[in-house]
């Protein structure tokens, strides 16, 4: 069992950055491969970067390299930094870790963190 916690979430304006982090509980953290997703009211939870326990990095198509996701495993934490965000980045964002294959979808996900909301004002 995995519990995850992320906090970092908070009111910003556009083109301003934030930086989410995910604390993850449990002493095999390192051999997870670790995601950040976000989801708005009446949309399916989307993705947004992912990384594997080998550091191998992927990102959704929105980002454009405004995010980087990275990992600590000494603290056990992943976090998301996020710069030049936009309105439409508002969104609850959610931390996910899976012991298994590193995926781009809800799906491959087994653990979940209770999410943070953030909120872009233009």
């Amino acid at each position: 069992q995995v519990q995850l916690v992320e906090s970092g979430g908070g009111l910003v304006q556009a083109g301003g950055s934030l930086r989410l982090s995910c604390v993850a509980s449990g002493r095999t953290f390192s051999s997870y491969n670790t995601g950040w997703f976000r989801q708005t009211p009446g949309k399916e939870r989307e993705f947004v970067a992912a990384i594997g326990s080998a550091s191998t990095t992927y990102y959704g198509d929105f980002v454009k390299g405004r995010f980087t996701i990275s990992r600590d495993n000494a603290k056990n934490t992943v976090s998301l930094q996020m710069n030049s965000l936009k309105p439409e980045d508002t969104a609850v964002y959610y931390c996910a870790a899976h012991p298994g294959a590193l995926g781009t979808t809800r799906y491959d996900y087994l653990y979940w963190g209770q999410g943070t909301q953030v909120t872009v004002s233009s």
